[in-house]
């Protein structure tokens, strides 16, 4: 059982989410962009362990928002007006030498926040992904060339809900030894030992599981030496491009530009043309998939001409005296395109009982 889209669908819609929120980031457009991951999520999520981090995901986009509106407050001071005074320090040249505290004041306030709010927008975007798409079928999309880093970010993206689990099972452990009684003293050794157990195994079989499959066991022939040469002659050439750049030559940049670009073109070409890695029970992109990400890629292209057009309600510029944000209807209606997931009927029975593609593995990422 799996999503009527494509795990390739839902990274594009992710990502048009994102740039959405990142060209329009008012904070009405931002609450608009939420409910629609909000509404889309709530119609084809899977109950994975991945899709009950979104809660966690969230939650640490919204104490490092917290943190940055504290942080601005005591260190911004645009001349707005204050509502409240906090003692002040100023820090030694050495660590800046800016005033902390003093006035802390409106305009910062309401910026810091409508900042923050789109870093949990964005966080939303991405938490929903990993609700929605399988990360074993990006896996399987992949090109040849990123095979094994494809394979580390899925054992990578399975860490937090695996670790989520553990906890879990721990706690639940601890109270049935205990009779449901809060035991505080050794709390932390009998939650923290298990826990570090119990990754510890998983790793071990993971890597077992790997090794049956015989991941990594071949040696790395000519055309992958010559490949990582390339590679690095690559990034050479971008490093080389950005230096030419900030010393205003213009010529050298775009020379060495060409260079690493072609460079690591060339390495990703003998790179993918491995025989040792094959595909198989690859689900195809179909008409459906298409016509989605078209549409959804619609959003922040709209967007982005609404910006060139000059549409002033995109930013919510603060100044010393706030105001409202403003909100104009062509945006709202670039960002309900974003929606359009939500149209496509989700598969009930694979939601009900949680898609097995949806769970991170390596199993079918090896041939």
């Amino acid at each position: 059982m799996s999503s009527p889209l494509h795990s390739v669908t839902w990274l594009i819609w992710a990502v048009a989410v994102a740039a959405s929120i990142q060209i329009a980031p008012n904070p009405f457009y931002v609450a608009l962009a939420i409910a629609v991951v909000a509404l889309v999520t709530e119609t084809h999520r899977h109950e994975t362990r991945i899709a009950r981090a979104l809660p966690v995901l969230l939650a640490v986009g919204v104490a490092f928002s917290l943190l940055r509106v504290v942080l601005l407050l005591l260190t911004t001071h645009v001349g707005g007006t204050a509502f409240v005074t906090v003692p002040e320090a100023t820090l030694p040249r050495l660590l800046g030498g800016f005033t902390v505290g003093g006035p802390l004041e409106w305009p910062v306030l309401w910026q810091a926040a409508a900042e923050g709010f789109v870093v949990i927008g964005v966080m939303a975007a991405f938490g929903a992904f990993n609700a929605l798409a399988s990360h074993h079928e990006l896996v399987q999309r992949l090109p040849r060339a990123f095979h094994e880093a494809g394979v580390v970010l899925t054992v990578a993206l399975a860490f937090v809900p695996s670790t989520l689990v553990a906890v879990g099972q721990v706690r639940e452990a601890d109270r049935a030894r205990t009779g449901g009684l809060p035991i505080r003293r050794g709390r932390l050794v009998r939650l923290v030992v298990p826990v570090l157990e119990t990754g510890l195994e998983r790793a071990v079989l993971l890597a077992e599981s790997m090794d049956a499959r015989g991941f990594g066991r071949s040696r790395a022939g000519r055309r992958h030496l010559v490949a990582g040469w390339l590679g690095l002659v690559g990034l050479l050439g971008l490093c080389g491009a950005m230096v030419a750049l900030v010393g205003r030559s213009t010529a050298v940049a775009l020379g060495c530009l060409l260079g690493g670009a072609a460079a690591l073109v060339a390495a990703l070409l003998l790179a993918g043309a491995d025989e040792r890695f094959t595909r198989y029970r690859v689900r195809p992109l179909t008409a459906l998939d298409a016509v989605v990400m078209a549409t959804v890629a619609g959003a922040p292209i709209g967007l982005a001409l609404c910006s060139a057009a000059g549409e002033s309600t995109l930013r919510w510029v603060v100044g010393t005296s706030p105001a409202l944000p403003t909100f104009g209807p062509l945006p709202a209606l670039c960002l309900l395109l974003l929606a359009t997931p939500a149209l496509v009927p989700a598969d009930r029975a694979a939601r009900e009982a949680g898609s097995p593609s949806t769970e991170p593995s390596t199993a079918g990422a090896v041939a």
